[in-house]
């Protein structure tokens, strides 16, 4: 079986079954919006600092939030699988999310792309468009219909596969799965972490300009920047715990 994808044993904020903590086991938010409105900052909202942000960064941080573009480059069906691809790879299972692939699908559809590509994928939004057939498929091979509608332990199988380079048959024959997850997971990441509902998760203090940052040191915060709930060392922690490396 392929390794869980989400699995991360070097990480300090695991439980004794040594599985990332889930959205209830970190404080509620009370300031903002962050996905599933849980997290480690829960005082923190990165839009309160709107007015120290100039006007062109002011518009582009806000419409993240309040105009998520609508799918126009993928199909009903690409979307369909691709969304569920998208909330199951970066653990959002429920209202907030962050919309993911709408902001994939916004840059392939104006044809924003990275500059490269693999020299055995072709152009990175026919990567796309054969990753959705290529989960479909992956996914009849556990005896269902289609990834959107599967279980969740088989959309995780799937998954893992897919991170781990393991696909095989129909599209993943020509289709090289380690690389097509870079280019997926290049994308999904991007978009996710350029949301201010993650800024606000991860306590990111938001845009530099123009007033930029002066306390660049370890351990140092801004006046503005979110306090975490707790604080762990996590050298101490993993070095204590004997999983470092891992």
């Amino acid at each position: 079986m392929a390794r869980d994808f989400r699995q991360a044993a070097h990480l300090p904020n695991l439980r004794e079954d040594r599985q990332p903590a889930s959205p209830e086991e970190l404080p509620r938010q009370r300031n903002g919006v962050t996905p599933q409105m849980h997290g480690r900052y829960p005082d923190f909202n990165v839009v309160d600092e709107i007015d120290h942000w100039d006007e062109a960064t002011r518009r582009i941080v806000l419409e993240r939030v309040e105009q998520a573009p609508p799918i126009r480059f993928f199909t009903t069906e690409e979307a369909r699988t691709l969304g569920a691809f998208c909330d199951v790879v970066m653990a959002q299972d429920r209202e907030p999310r962050i919309p993911v692939l709408n902001m994939v699908d916004a840059k392939l559809f104006a044809g924003q792309l990275d500059g490269f590509q693999f020299d055995d994928l072709p152009d990175d939004r026919e990567t796309w468009r054969r990753v959705a057939l290529g989960l479909d498929a992956a996914a009849r091979q556990h005896g269902v219909r289609e990834f959107a509608s599967a279980p969740h332990e088989v959309q995780v199988r799937v998954i893992g596969a897919f991170a781990d380079g393991e696909l095989h048959g129909e599209v993943w024959d020509e289709l090289p799965p380690a690389r097509a997850w870079s280019v997926v997971m290049r994308a999904v990441l991007s978009a996710f972490y350029s949301h201010p509902w993650a800024w606000n998760e991860i306590g990111f203090g938001g845009p530099a300009y123009p007033r930029g940052y002066a306390r660049l040191a370890a351990g140092q915060r801004e006046s503005w920047e979110g306090a975490p709930a707790f604080e762990r060392d996590p050298v101490k922690d993993t070095q204590g715990r004997g999983v470092e490396g891992t």
